[in-house]
């Protein structure tokens, strides 16, 4: 006998017995054993991990739980258990030691106590738990999990001593011994076990609801918070989603509400108390203040300014605050990975012993039960590390979605406090870049994160499990794969540079289409489709060839990898066999170190896309830093000193935007007594603008001092309106009033808009107000400001994008003397001169300073400034008839004599330029944004897009609905898209894939199998030749591997580029040949969005999706043969456990799916918003709204989250369940091998080798093939634009039998003409007929919507016939194809439309006029001086749009494109406001000279320009009333031209 250890002499009986427990069949433990070990392990662990649910109970936000049945029973159980505790002391008092024979130990003394003492720790926290709202505990769950576990063995030994007691008792010995100890020992361990159960099944709920909650907890509260420990780690709480979205695609509606401690309110007042003490350190103050700890004051968060106190250190960085803020848990998460780590290497370790227990199967067989152990072993620990790892993420993804809702919002609210020179250093883009692009990096950095000290670690652990298999022979395996490091590297650059390029092409190419698509209706006039379509095409060819580039490094690195394992340890192997004649393989070293180099593989390709990721975050971290740290406007530019006298006050102002050297303004003292209105004047440029900006607060200030006492309200110049209803752009906040609501309306003058407007004041303004013209904004901007109910007014020239009737009204109504605003102070910037006699002051501004002020009367006596802007402004022609007369009138009153010459002059020369186009003018019309036309308000021109009157009428008719509402899919895809798709990917490509990728994994099975042939046959020892043949084979097998992953991702990569090339072209092709309704109804946006994004996921994610769904596929079969033909039985699990995976597949990708769409909808408000705000910011910080505006953000962000956690969870879920399939596998691949009496030990390390890797595979292939289904998408939508209605064919067979001169007359002829904008619609023409003869010129008159512009689309065939024909020399044109009609019939458009490209291009785009033709149109259209001047002539780079030419050369190149087609019918839609006078005479003067002998139709604005044409079209509602010469016209004075011509004062 040994002689005793300290454990024997404290139980007094033996502690450990191998040949009990170990070497027999039948194990067993000691007594001692069980009741110490396997009694204080769980002791120890929860007296351990306790720490943990204190820090639970003190970072809990809710409070009081009631008792419920639940709390109740645990009580009453865990007194149970102390009570039988106690007992078990006190009866080992009794029964042993003192008299009785037994003797009493240590363990009868001290086991009961270490129960009790652990006992009543788990007492303390019943109430504990009660009183800090925590509802359930891992800590307590995880202990009775362990004590029943462990407590078997010791079920099992008292059960046993229990019948040989009463074997014995039942023989008829003489001596029946005392066994009283026992029996009670026997009772009260099994009562104490039963409860100890019960205690373990009441841990698996959780507690009943707090009552006191730091936030109220609705009806759609996420289940989490209320769900027990087990319900948490099995996600088993998120099931109700999962089938929800399984039964129905889910709504909005049916997500859950953000668990509080992401939200908002609780992440960012711990941020911004770690930022502010960051910044305090960075930035020396003087003052040291003491910071409480960051609270939410009613829910405001105050971020430092950096600038604002005192010297600089350095940057305030926002790293420190990230740790300090979300360290904990990240740290919390990285102990899990760590678990993780070290549990990955204790399964190859236990597959060594599987295969060793095989191997000894013929020889010494093991025990069954050792087989049985050894895989049930391995199941565990893949459970274990399943849920480790889930849990793992999910801390890391609550980390990731912190971080990024701290970083999104306090970029927020930093942008509304910088300054306008740090504005100025990025463009809004960019700083919107910072929230949607680098705080995303942050995001998916945070997972990976841990690599940088996981990956060394598994590394290392695994080379040293390594050099215990194979010796120093690793170090050419590892040699291998650091040599593989840098090759992936370069490949990896050379993808980057081929990435870079293939970006430039599609930016170029989106450029292209967008511009295309912005003129499309042009190109359809000209008939100059197939040329744009070219250089679309050939853009497109070269992007095509450099993804093909990618594709072949891709299929590179793709090879290296898949080889690289191979590769390793072929390498390895062979160095270890041929190093020294001794060294053998066995299977056990096989298969251990193939398990070992799989580790290895996964470590070695992150860490270099992790140094990418870190170096990419660090440039983000850089760029957010910067803009943190960037200037704020100072508070201190203006003062509120209520004892000033009068409300705004500025004493020798000087004032910069932000350029230190740069003063804009200097030497301002303007004072505005209350309720006065005052005007500021001046000509462009002289700093009106700048002087309200000043009052703001908004420009840096020099020196003097701004003083302004009252609630502001300010009306920008360019007006900011927000993606909002038109009811709440006006409230702006405010509550709703209706009666003051209602004369706020009618005042501004929107009545009649918003009656217009499809649903009213509730209808909803596009983003940058897009919908609305530039009169409209202006005006609701206005109504903003009034209804805001302010004290002082800084308008900053409202009335400029208005149609003077409406100006006059608004002044009247709204900013004069007996305005709405008339008792408040109010300052006005303005051209209008009309209204300056009414004001009670004049500030002229000029260069910058003040010239003079005073009231209008004294101003225009001192012949100064003000009087020289007067004159300035008439010769501009800004005004309209009817204000000529009126300033003529104010003048005479009160101007001087010598004035009025040079004024009289002036107001002449202004009325000969006044407008003549007749349209009514109502306020409805300048909803259309025509308005009067003819002032070229020049500061408006940019903003005020004409949009063409007629048509936007005519769309807001179809039910206000002008935009058809983008349809989201739902739902699953149908089969025919998937079809598509392989149809474009080609037949024989496809199948080739397929083949290739199933030989690639058939090699590998080879591969492996040689292996175990390899390492079972015994040959190999003695006969090298035998052993280099193997080696010889396998090195094939490898090889072979290889070359079909590089066949196999060549033909995919390949085939996939083609489809895409296809599908693109056909989309592209079809999309021009749209009719033009089609671009009337579908936003630009909507088109270039599947020309860029989709067809960007066919081209970059559908072909890397296919490729992993393909391999994960064939790897998961792979896996399935392998382990069937080693063990048969196996195929019998595989139907059940392929039921549980199908099912958790569908469940995940219905969900799955609609919550990533649902999570991107509810992603582009947050950007967009902050975009508005960031153009916006002057306007809210006037109205002082910020925290208005920066709760929206809150909210913005916080209901993303709800849609991106739930999101984040469906992986977990996903992961749990399928990773459990995974590990059922391995289970029952293993014992099946174990059972099986499978001799073969090749085979089995094979099959369990195979199973280990299963659980990965499988997660990966559903979440391929659910990418697959949430990508294919963009085929769908491609596919829907591919099949939309398409116009008439452009060239017909018959075309090509036409004179190639027609037409040689010029004859029109149109008989009972109809036509109509789209089905539905009402007729524009109803019934025209008229004759024209060759060489005729006709004018064409008719107020807005008469149907002007509707028949020469109708003569382009833009908007096909409803009925009767039109006829051009005795050709019907409905029967020809569409280019050759619209090649041979010119058009001189009313809006200048050119493209980027040569001036060359833009003249003729198909390269077919000589150089000679091209300068002999430029000269007579009067721009051969303009082209000579230019550095490179014809060559001259046009920017999109044309922007670098101005408004008039831009005519005159359109006219120099009619003049080169020169065919015999020229259709004139006439240029309004585009032209000035003299140009517009130099186009007329061409025109009569050039096109002498052609027909020329003339849509006419003003008369003057057609009263000398042959005769004259007036029409009236779609029909025509007057047809004749203009001179019979007007001798008839009841005709409609003759009132027309009266208006305009031509007769």
């Amino acid at each position: 006998m040994a002689e005793e250890s300290a454990m024997d002499r404290f139980c007094g009986s033996e502690f450990w017995n191998s040949s009990l427990s170990w070497w027999t069949e039948d194990p067993d433990l000691t007594p001692c054993f069980e009741q110490t070990a396997l009694v204080w392990t769980p002791c120890a662990f929860f007296w351990l991990f306790m720490l943990f649910d204190f820090w639970y109970l003190k970072a809990s936000l809710d409070k009081n739980i009631p008792w419920s049945k639940i709390s109740i029973a645990k009580l009453l159980f865990t007194i149970g258990l102390l009570v039988i505790t106690i007992l078990d002391l006190i009866m080992a008092f009794v029964k042993k030691g003192g008299d009785s024979e037994l003797p009493r130990y240590s363990l009868d003394v001290w086991g009961p106590i270490i129960k009790i003492a652990t006992f009543l720790l788990v007492l303390l926290f019943i109430p504990l738990n009660r009183k800090f709202g925590v509802q359930t505990s891992g800590c307590q769950f995880m202990f009775w999990f362990l004590f029943v576990i462990l407590s078997i063995p010791r079920c099992r030994t008292e059960a046993r001593a229990h019948q040989q007691r009463n074997e014995i008792l039942d023989s008829n010995q003489e001596e029946i011994p005392d066994y009283s100890w026992e029996e009670y020992q026997f009772v009260s361990f099994f009562i104490f076990y039963a409860f100890a159960c019960v205690m373990l099944f009441l841990n698996c709920f959780s507690d009943a609801m707090p009552r006191q909650t730091k936030y109220k907890r609705g009806p759609n509260e996420i289940p989490e918070l209320s769900a027990s420990f087990l319900s948490r780690i099995t996600y088993r709480w998120f099931d109700s989603m999962a089938l929800k979205g399984y039964r129905n695609p889910l709504e909005e509606d049916d997500l859950w509400d953000l668990r509080p401690q992401d939200s908002c309110k609780e992440v960012m007042p711990t941020f911004a108390y770690y930022w502010n003490k960051n910044v305090r350190k960075n930035y020396k103050q003087a003052a040291q203040t003491s910071e409480p700890k960051a609270q939410f004051a009613n829910g405001k968060v105050s971020f430092e300014n950096p600038q604002g106190n005192g010297r600089k250190k350095g940057m305030a960085s926002i790293m420190p605050p990230i740790y300090k803020s979300f360290g904990g848990i990240f740290l919390f998460g990285s102990f899990f990975k760590l678990i993780a780590d070290v549990l990955t290497f204790a399964q190859p370790q236990v597959l060594s012993l599987i295969i060793g227990y095989v191997e000894a199967f013929e020889t010494t067989p093991q025990p069954e039960w050792k087989g049985i152990l050894y895989s049930v072993l391995l199941f565990v620990l893949a459970s274990i590390q399943t849920f480790i790892l889930a849990q793992y993420f999910h801390r890391m993804f609550i980390v990731g979605l912190r971080i990024r809702t701290a970083l999104i919002n306090c970029i927020y609210r930093k942008a509304l406090r910088i300054s306008n020179a740090a504005r100025k250093e990025s463009t809004v883009g960019e700083i919107v870049n910072l929230m949607a692009v680098d705080a995303q990096r942050f995001m998916d950095l945070t997972t990976y994160l841990n690599m940088l000290w996981s990956a060394p670690l598994q590394i290392g652990l695994a080379l040293y499990f390594l050099w215990q298999e194979l010796g120093p022979s690793v170090l050419a395996g590892l040699a291998v794969m650091i040599i593989m490091i840098p090759l992936n590297g370069f490949i990896a650059s050379r993808i980057k540079t081929y990435q870079i390029q293939q970006m430039t092409y599609k930016d170029k190419r989106v450029k292209l289409m967008n511009e295309v698509l912005s003129g499309i209706k042009v190109l359809k006039l000209y008939a100059w489709e197939p040329s744009f379509e070219k250089q679309v095409l050939d853009i497109r060819d070269k992007e095509i060839a450099t993804l093909r580039s990618t594709a072949y490094l891709n299929a590179s690195t793709s090879f290296l990898w898949s080889c690289a394992p191979f590769l390793v340890s072929l390498v390895t192997f062979a160095t270890y066999l041929l190093t020294d004649e001794a060294n053998q393989l066995s299977t056990k070293k096989v298969f251990v170190s193939i398990a070992l180099f799989d580790i290895i593989k996964l470590p070695l390709t992150i860490i270099p896309m992790l140094n990418a990721d870190i170096a990419e975050t660090q440039v983000s971290v850089k760029r957010i830093n910067k803009f943190l740290n960037s200037e704020e406007l100072d508070p201190n530019n203006v003062q509120h000193d209520k004892s000033r006298p009068h409300p705004i006050i500025i004493e020798n102002g000087h004032f910069s935007w932000g350029d230190e050297d740069e003063t804009t303004l200097k030497n301002i003292s303007m004072e505005v007594p209350k309720n006065n209105l005052v005007a500021i004047v001046g000509t462009v440029g002289s700093g009106k603008s700048s002087v309200v900006q000043a009052i703001l607060g908004e420009m840096e200030k020099i020196s003097g001092s701004v003083n302004t006492v009252g609630r502001l309200a300010y009306v920008p110049q360019q007006a900011w309106i927000q993606n909002a209803t038109v009811r709440d752009n006006i409230l702006f906040g405010k509550a709703y009033d209706r009666k003051r609501y209602n004369r706020v309306i009618d005042a501004c003058a929107l009545r009649t808009d918003i009656e217009i407007l499809s649903a009213g004041d509730l209808t909803e303004i596009g983003e940058k107000g897009i919908n609305l013209s530039g009169g409209q904004k202006q005006r609701i901007s206005l109504a903003r400001a009034v209804y805001n109910d302010a004290d002082l007014y800084l308008l900053d020239d409202p009335l400029s994008a208005v149609d003077a009737h409406v100006g006059k009204h608004i002044f009247e109504e709204v900013i004069g003397p007996k305005g709405m605003l008339k008792n408040k102070t109010r300052v006005l910037v303005t051209h209008g001169i009309t209204f300056l006699p009414q004001v009670d002051n004049i500030y002229v501004m000029k260069a910058g300073q003040v010239s003079e002020n005073g009231t209008y009367a004294q101003l225009l006596k001192n012949k100064g400034a003000f009087a020289d802007f007067l004159i300035q402004h008439l010769q501009d022609g800004e005004e309209e008839e009817e204000d000529l007369n009126q300033i003529k009138r104010q003048l005479s009153e009160n101007a001087e004599p010598e004035l009025l010459a040079p004024i009289e002059k002036a107001i002449k020369l202004a009325r000969t330029e006044s407008l003549s186009d007749s349209i009514s003018v109502t306020s409805a019309d300048s909803l259309m944004g025509r308005g009067s036309l003819r002032r070229r308000a020049r500061r408006q021109e940019s903003y005020d897009s004409a949009a063409s009157a007629a048509s936007l009428k005519r769309k807001q008719e179809v039910e206000g609905k002008l935009i058809e509402t983008e349809k989201s899919q739902t739902g699953g895809v149908e089969f025919a898209v998937y079809k598509h798709y392989i149809k474009s990917v080609g037949i024989f490509l496809s199948v080739a894939t397929l083949v290739l990728n199933f030989a690639f994994q058939a090699f590998q099975i080879g591969s492996n199998i040689w292996l175990t042939q390899w390492s079972n046959d015994k040959e190999v020892e003695t006969n090298t030749a035998k052993r280099d043949m193997y080696l010889g084979v396998y090195g094939a097998f490898g090889f072979a591997q290889g070359l079909c992953n590089y066949g196999a991702a060549i033909t995919l990569f390949t085939s996939s580029l083609n489809a895409s090339f296809k599908v693109f072209r056909q989309l592209f092709d079809n999309i021009m040949h749209c009719p033009s309704e089609f671009f009337d109804t579908t936003p630009k946006g909507r088109i270039l969005d599947r020309c860029s994004n989709d067809v960007n996921c066919l081209d970059m994610v559908m072909p890397l999706n296919i490729r992993m769904c393909m391999s994960t596929a064939f790897q998961v079969l792979a896996t399935i043969v392998v382990i069937s033909i080693s063990t048969p039985i196996f195929l019998a699990v595989i139907v059940p456990i392929g039921f549980i995976y199908y099912f958790a597949q569908r469940f995940y990708v219905a969900t799955s799916r609609q919550l990533m769409r649902l999570e991107s909808v509810s992603r582009s408000p947050i950007y967009s918003h902050f975009g508005e705000t960031v153009t916006g910011v002057s306007t809210i910080r006037a109205y002082t709204v910020e925290d208005r505006f920066i709760e929206e953000s809150d909210n913005k962000v916080d209901k993303n989250q709800v849609c991106k956690y739930p999101s984040l969870i469906a992986n977990r879920w996903l992961a749990i369940r399928l990773e459990m399939v995974g590990n059922l596998i391995i289970l029952f691949a293993s014992l099946f091998a174990v059972l099986g009496g499978q001799s073969n030990p090749g085979l089995v390390g094979l099959s369990v080798s195979y199973a280990l890797q299963v659980t990965q595979t499988l997660n990966w292939l559903v979440r391929m093939s659910s990418d697959i289904e949430t990508n294919i998408v963009s085929v769908e939508r491609i596919k829907e634009y591919g099949e939309t209605k398409q116009e008439a064919a452009w060239e017909l067979e018959e075309d090509k039998k036409k004179p190639k001169n027609w037409p040689a007359d010029g004859r029109v002829e149109f008989s009972n003409f109809q036509v109509r904008y789209r089905e539905g619609l009402d007729l524009v023409l109803r019934g025209v007929s008229f004759n024209i003869s060759g060489g005729e010129k006709v004018g064409i008159v008719g107020r807005t919507g008469a149907g002007k512009s509707s028949l020469t689309l109708a003569l382009f065939r833009i908007i096909e016939s409803a009925g009767g024909k039109i006829i051009i020399d005795g050709e019907d044109i409905a029967q020809l194809g569409l280019h050759m009609l619209r090649s041979r019939l010119t058009i001189i458009p009313q809006d200048p439309v050119l493209f980027s490209g040569s001036l060359r291009a833009n003249l003729d785009p198909f390269d077919v006029k000589t150089d000679e033709e091209i300068w002999k149109a430029l000269e007579l259209s009067h721009l051969k001086a303009f082209a000579k001047g230019l550095t490179s002539g014809l060559n001259h780079e046009i920017s999109e749009g044309g922007d670098n030419l101005s408004v008039g050369q831009r005519q005159l190149v359109c006219l120099a494109r009619a003049l080169l087609r020169k065919t015999k019918v020229l259709v004139l839609d006439e240029a309004t406001a585009a032209v000035d006078l003299e140009t517009d005479d130099l186009i007329q003067k061409t025109i009569r000279s050039e096109f002498k002998d052609c027909t020329v139709l003339t849509i006419a604005h003003r008369l003057n320009t057609i009263m000398d044409s042959d005769k004259v079209i007036v029409l009236d509602k779609g029909q025509i009333t007057e047809f004749a010469s203009p001179t019979e016209l007007l001798d008839n004075p009841k005709s409609a031209f003759y009132s027309m011509a009266k208006d305009a004062n031509l007769v």
